[in-house]
């Protein structure tokens, strides 16, 4: 006889931590969103600190949502209240990914945190009964499949979402199963160990002051917050910027402060001002300056790019005085 699921009761430290989430997702979002309109350099949110804030923000909420399905099923599949909410998840990143192929059609959403969740919902079912250990492991494999799978053959659209592509598609969100799923299966290990050693318990029993409210009643209904905050957020932008409209730069200098952004991750400042200088003469020399501007994914264009990429880093190593190669 299938074990009966037992009531739980909700722990207010959980709904605190994803409301907290949902605020770093709304920072980041607003500054994404000053990027689109321009306001700040373009490429700012994509290198650096900023991506690191990104990924780290995606990790939180899949590591969250595998803490909640292993408090929600493992003592019983509560297949209701388990129909229920992924008919909502899967129905709001299919929502997303209607609403941002018709708003950006070049980098739409058709795999990001959503369709991620929704899908670890249904994998993450089975994992929820075995022992935490080997939920890591499998977690351990998840991110390391990447480095080992990646083959031309998932580089057709429908193989996207597994993440193992050697071409990197172009999304506004991409959260692919290799290897973002192995958050979740965390989050499972991580919570069966701590049913098991009794901090469960303890965490149900705190009671949180009037103080994180807020954050607690964010968390309790993420899905909502999720889907409202980043409309609000771009259409407060937009209102600014009919009031305060951001300074139009030429596309060259646009380009060179993208350049330099991402560049100045592993080369130094000197090195990247040079290199992001060949590039610009480069692609405008070989006329695909206006192609990669307008953000054209063409195979044929971006393997010309990366030749060009190779060729700028050869004569700008070569161009830099001795002693200042780095």
């Amino acid at each position: 006889m299938p074990d009966k699921p037992q009531p739980r009761q909700r722990i207010d430290a959980i709904d605190i931590a994803r409301g907290v989430a949902l605020l770093a997702m709304a920072v980041y979002h607003f500054a994404w969103d000053l990027e689109f309109f321009g306001y700040v350099d373009p490429g700012m949110t994509a290198v650096g600190g900023w991506k690191i804030f990104a990924r780290s923000i995606a990790s939180s909420f899949l590591f969250l949502a595998g803490v909640s399905l292993f408090l929600a099923h493992a003592d019983g599949i509560r297949w209701r209240g388990y129909w229920r909410r992924l008919a909502m998840v899967a129905g709001a990143a299919l929502a997303i990914s209607v609403a941002t192929y018709f708003a950006t059609p070049d980098s739409f959403i058709f795999f990001g945190i959503l369709h991620q969740i929704a899908l670890a919902s249904v994998l993450g079912l089975a994992f929820v009964r075995l022992p935490a250990v080997l939920t890591l492991v499998a977690a351990g494999l998840v991110v390391a499949a990447p480095r080992f799978l990646r083959d031309a053959f998932f580089d057709a659209p429908w193989w996207w979402w597994t993440g193992l592509s050697e071409a990197y598609p172009r999304s506004n969100d991409y959260v692919p199963v290799f290897p973002w799923f192995a958050a979740v299966l965390a989050g499972i290990a991580v919570a069966k160990l701590a049913r098991s050693s009794g901090l469960l318990d303890r965490l149900a029993a705190i009671r949180s002051g009037r103080w994180a409210q807020p954050a607690a009643f964010a968390g309790r209904h993420s899905l909502a917050v999720y889907l409202i905050h980043q409309p609000v957020l771009i259409a407060c932008v937009w209102l600014f910027a009919q009031v305060a409209p951001p300074a139009v730069e030429s596309p060259d200098v646009l380009f060179l402060r993208s350049c330099e952004r991402a560049c100045n991750d592993s080369r130094d400042s000197e090195f990247c001002t040079r290199y992001c200088v060949c590039m610009i003469d480069k692609l405008q020399t070989e006329g695909t300056f206006d192609r990669v501007i307008a953000g054209d994914e063409d195979p044929d264009l971006r393997s010309r790019v990366e030749g060009s990429a190779e060729a700028c880093t050869v004569e700008t190593d070569n161009a830099m005085p001795e002693g200042e190669l780095r």
